[in-house]
């Protein structure tokens, strides 16, 4: 039944008029149930961006829980503060002067995951038609968030340098122009997900000008940028403005995500909405993880073991960038100098959401480009991750891709009754950026 009490067709859900109108946003992913069958062991994954956390050595972390739990155990088992512990909040400045970032203790925001940062920064912007303006594409659980405060999203399209600065410019005159109320920008500056490009400096100088002349707070999600390859990104956009920047940082990708331990860097007065938020949502973040995570900086060569991560995804990207060039040169893909994931475009006329079904058949799973757009774009589009499968599962996975893609195109060939549909070949080894952010 409907609040009006008109039958709109059978819901086994009894409370379905109870929820509440912003629970419209919260839709299981588009591909949940092919992940399932996707996780069976015999199905190569390049769908999911899971750290290889079989790269940090056991005795790193049951020193420190054995340290930890000698010296501090009582306070671990305890409920802590809504802000988080101080002497962690200590370490993570010295985790955030890496990227530049010099800022006090006073202002960083232990939370649950950085994902939690990211839902409660929304909680305390958007009121139901707040626009939220993020790359296009952008990470596809901050779509979700955005969507569950009931949030209009306006993606900013970005090429190979990330975010196009004039069509942020367009973006924010357009919904000006229409009356919109802009209340952030999100963006992913360093190793995006899902594209994998990064942010110049001179963009991201030019984006944060745009920003302030327009009373728009940047919400800068930075969970890749220490795990580089060839050479560091640029400073977070965090260590040029202090006042117009939410800096969000995370353990789960620098050490390991079962922890959840993340946080939020904010000016003062966000500073404190956002504690008070905390406090509301899980009351305090877990002490436990907390002192964990502290021990761990405290006494392991964590600068040390983030290297090693960095030398393990460098040799999967490159296993992967090689197999693509080697099975499907006839795409198009970026090229990231960090994080955990390859954006690759198909040709126009395919559909990567339809597409799905039958690659997971053939035994390899990935995500499509939908997915990342709150708009419906992204259909030629897929996202490939190459952080936890080794080198050898990532290229038997690129094998089994190309016959699905290969098949869609001879299928499509024979249907056209045309000649073979053109495609733009690339030199072997060398990517241009896909054509949706470009």
């Amino acid at each position: 039944m409907t609040h009006d009490g008109t039958n709109d067709g059978t819901n086994f859900d009894p409370w379905y008029d109870r929820y509440a109108d912003r629970t419209a946003g919260l839709s299981a992913s588009e591909v949940r149930a092919l992940f399932a069958v996707a996780s069976r062991p015999e199905v190569v994954s390049l769908a999911g961006g899971m750290p290889f956390v079989t790269g940090l050595p056991p005795e790193l972390v049951a020193g420190a829980f054995e340290r930890m739990m000698s010296s501090q155990g009582l306070q671990a088992l305890q409920y802590g503060s809504g802000q988080g512990i101080p002497a962690l909040r200590e370490q993570i400045l010295e985790v955030m002067a890496l990227e530049g970032i010099r800022a006090s203790v006073d202002d960083v925001v232990v939370t649950t995951g950085s994902q939690h940062a990211l839902e409660l920064v929304t909680k305390l912007f958007i009121n139901p038609g707040d626009v939220v303006l993020a790359e296009g594409p952008s990470y596809v659980t901050a779509m979700v968030v955005f969507n569950s405060f009931q949030a209009d999203i306006h993606h900013v399209p970005m090429d190979e340098h990330g975010l196009i600065p004039e069509a942020l410019r367009q973006a924010i005159s357009r919904l000006k122009a229409a009356g919109k109320t802009i209340k952030f920008l999100y963006t992913i500056p360093s190793f995006s997900n899902p594209a994998g490009v990064t942010l110049t400096w001179q963009r991201r100088l030019e984006i944060l000008e745009i920003c302030r002349d327009n009373e728009i707070l940047v919400l800068e999600d930075n969970p890749y940028g220490l795990l580089y390859f060839d050479s560091p990104p640029p400073h977070a956009m965090r260590s040029v403005d202090e006042d117009g920047v939410v800096y969000l940082g995370t353990f789960s990708k620098t050490l390991a995500p079962g922890f959840r331990v993340g946080w939020a860097l904010a000016p003062h007065a966000i500073r404190e909405k956002l504690i008070l938020a905390n406090e509301a949502a899980v009351l305090s973040p877990s002490s436990f993880s907390q002192l964990m995570i502290s021990e761990y900086l405290d006494s392991a060569d964590w600068k040390g073991q983030i290297n090693t991560f960095r030398g393990i995804y460098r040799e999967r990207r490159d296993a992967m960038l090689a197999a693509l060039a080697e099975y499907l040169p006839q795409l198009s893909w970026t090229v990231p100098n960090g994080g955990f994931y390859v954006w690759v475009t198909l040709p126009d006329h395919m559909d990567s959401k339809a597409m799905l079904p039958r690659a997971v058949k053939e035994l390899v799973a990935y995500t499509p480009g939908t997915a990342f757009y709150a708009d419906g774009n992204g259909r030629n589009n897929i996202r490939l991750s190459f952080c936890y499968p080794t080198p050898e599962f990532i290229r038997e996975g690129i094998r089994r891709l190309s016959v699905v893609i290969n098949g869609e195109l001879d299928l499509l060939n024979t249907f056209a009754q045309t000649s073979p549909l053109a495609t733009i070949p690339v030199k072997k080894g060398i990517a241009s950026p896909p054509s949706n952010i470009g």
